[in-house]
């Protein structure tokens, strides 16, 4: 039986790793091990933050629009609820943008609130 090599395959799977990791301090950017370790590490921080970047997203702007309703003497909650009333399907991100960039629109959907409640 003729013995068989991987190099190719080996070197391949390899500059994988280390180009992943160009700009890494030290042997984590030079030494394949370690390398691979930091590599798999920052795939695992990309995977779970990308989950936990949609949630502080919602959070802001749950933050944004509660400010914006409180100086019309509302509360969130009894904003949000209004809204469903009304039968007004703005999510959460429009909601946000409306009331950092467009208040005058904001304060005329709090009055349509404030009608249906």
């Amino acid at each position: 039986m003729s013995r068989v090599n991987n190099n190719v395959a080996a070197k391949k799977r390899r500059k994988k790793y280390l180009k992943a990791a160009k700009g890494y301090y030290g042997a984590r950017g030079n030494l394949y091990r370690s390398a691979r370790q930091a590599v798999e590490k920052g795939w695992l921080y990309a995977y779970r933050d990308r989950k936990n970047r949609k949630r502080e997203f919602r959070k802001l702007w749950i933050i944004r629009i509660n400010a914006a309703v409180r100086l019309q003497g509302l509360t969130y909650s009894s904003f949000i609820n209004g809204l469903n009333k009304a039968e007004i399907d703005l999510d959460r991100k429009a909601l946000a943008f409306l009331a950092m960039n467009d208040p005058q629109a904001f304060n005329e959907l709090c009055e349509t609130v404030k009608k249906v409640l």
